[in-house]
């Protein structure tokens, strides 16, 4: 499902997405996250560990949700519903070193690649706010 070409520019910027996952009991769980949009493949990635509360949430809910406020106009939005279809190890830190120099300008030392996924997201919904 393809973004609304209004706001193509918040999924190319280096914004935060805000991810939300539902726990085990039901509640939400909102984290302010990098990401990257792939536009070939029409999905969004995000960098996680196995350690975390939301990469647990996905064990029994692959069910997501993410919004992305655009800085300069905080009335202009996108946000998506998606599905996790794939959780894949980066065990040498490259996919999480990819968006450090997208968000950082710089690749860092990965102190936690052993435990770094990649969560691979594909979009079911996209709803846009003009502002």
């Amino acid at each position: 499902m393809k973004p609304p070409a209004t706001h193509l520019d918040l999924l190319q910027r280096p914004l935060f997405a805000h991810l939300a996952t539902v726990r085990p009991d039901g509640a939400p769980q909102a984290t302010p996250m990098w990401f990257l949009w792939d536009p070939d493949s029409q999905e969004i990635k995000l960098t996680h560990t196995k350690e975390r509360y939301n990469y647990r949430n996905l064990q029994h809910e692959p069910r997501i949700s993410l919004s992305i406020t655009d800085p300069d106009n905080a009335y202009r939005y996108l946000s998506m519903r998606g599905v996790v279809e794939r959780i894949e190890d980066d065990p040498e830190g490259d996919f999480y070193n990819l968006l450090s120099r997208r968000y950082r300008g710089h690749p860092i030392e990965v102190k936690d690649k052993a435990v770094r996924v990649i969560l691979h997201v594909t979009p079911t919904a996209w709803r846009e706010r003009a502002g």
